[in-house]
């Protein structure tokens, strides 16, 4: 098959980034995304131009490394998917694929479809923690947890960080992220010791590192590769809201 790309090209987050147009013959179906992009890496290194730069890790949806805007909806056209998931069989014979990275604040451009998505792992590090004895492994049944309970905490942590939610959103929020954050340990007992403490610490650098407010258009839900639903946010909401209700008055 043959394509058109416009592929988003910008040498850093302070230079004016623009399209460029490659056109690519003898495209496999069968190749996912990311093995097209490389395709069209090694013809540009072969002319002696600058290959793009793009984001890439295990190309087994797990890591969430490699998001892509592609026609407009983060990771493609398909539902449940990451861009290293999706393949060019989805796509048709002289189609024009438009490829850009994310756009927020928060994800500053490092390189062409590169994008800086530390501010995620800020959240994680102000509250993202569980208080247990870092001694030898606990008896595996030492705690009893609920098995509704524990499917839905696994429901939460299955999220991997790619940003999706963030590019779906008009006001670029990170609120699905946050949420499915808080939820995997408020969920669980271990996680309840300092469940208070760290949705009120990471909501606070949620804001602080310039994500927007939810937009509620459910757009998280529907662009998110694994399917987390927006009930987390309504579950982080009310640890939000009961961890300043409960605020014990020593503070």
């Amino acid at each position: 098959m043959e394509i058109r790309l416009k592929i988003w090209r910008q040498k850093n987050a302070h230079t004016k980034g623009k399209f460029e147009t490659h056109h690519l013959k003898e495209v496999s179906p069968e190749m996912s995304f990311l093995e097209m992009l490389d395709y069209l890496n090694t013809q540009l290194i072969e002319q002696g131009k600058e290959p793009v730069t793009f984001e890439h890790d295990c190309r087994e949806g797990i890591c969430g490394s490699c998001g892509l805007y592609i026609n407009g909806r983060p990771h493609g056209p398909m539902q449940h998917t990451t861009t290293c998931e999706l393949h060019m069989r989805e796509f048709k014979d002289g189609d024009t694929i438009v490829v850009e990275p994310w756009r927020a604040s928060a994800f500053p451009i490092i390189k062409d479809l590169v994008v800086d998505r530390s501010s995620f792992e800020r959240i994680i590090h102000a509250g993202g923690f569980v208080n247990i004895n870092a001694g030898c492994a606990p008896e595996s049944n030492s705690t009893p947890v609920n098995k509704i309970i524990s499917d839905r905490a696994f429901d939460a942590a299955v999220c991997i960080g790619c940003g999706a939610c963030v590019a779906a959103c008009k006001n670029s929020s990170a609120m699905l992220f946050a949420a499915a954050k808080v939820s995997q340990y408020a969920l669980l007992p271990q996680g309840k010791v300092e469940a208070a403490e760290r949705v009120q610490k990471m909501v606070k650098k949620m804001d602080e590192e310039g994500f927007g407010f939810c937009s509620n258009t459910y757009g998280c839900e529907f662009d998110c590769p694994k399917g987390i639903s927006v009930d987390f946010i309504a579950q982080m909401n009310r640890e939000f809201f009961s961890a300043k209700v409960c605020k014990p008055k020593a503070e």
